[in-house]
């Protein structure tokens, strides 16, 4: 099991979007995850410097058949974050359904 860690360099919103997305694939075009979010180029960029700079995504550029493409990838390190960050996210949703007291506010759903 993941152990929940808050991790504030993914928690921004784009970048858990973009940590996410990344998640599922093994690599994906700057100019995809760009269209996804409905960012700039120059946000996008902005982002990815912070993830690149925790050690959480790697850029590359390759030449394509008439310009280059970059593609960007979520490292080892940025799985493992995203993954308890996501433990963490979910463990704080969990306390607004068991209060302090442990007894429920209302009966659980059937």
């Amino acid at each position: 099991m993941t152990e929940p860690r808050y991790d504030a360099v993914i928690h921004a919103p784009n970048r858990l979007q973009i940590s996410a997305m990344l998640a599922a694939v093994d690599s994906m075009e700057f100019s995809r995850v760009r269209e996804s979010l409905g960012v700039s180029d120059s946000v996008l960029s902005k982002h990815l410097k912070v993830l690149e700079g925790a050690g959480y995504v790697e850029v590359t550029k390759a030449r394509g058949a008439s310009y280059p493409r970059t593609w960007i990838a979520l490292t080892r390190d940025g799985r493992r974050a995203l993954a308890g960050h996501i433990a963490e996210l979910r463990r704080i949703v969990d306390l607004a359904d068991a209060p302090p007291g442990g007894e429920r506010k209302t009966p659980p759903p059937d």
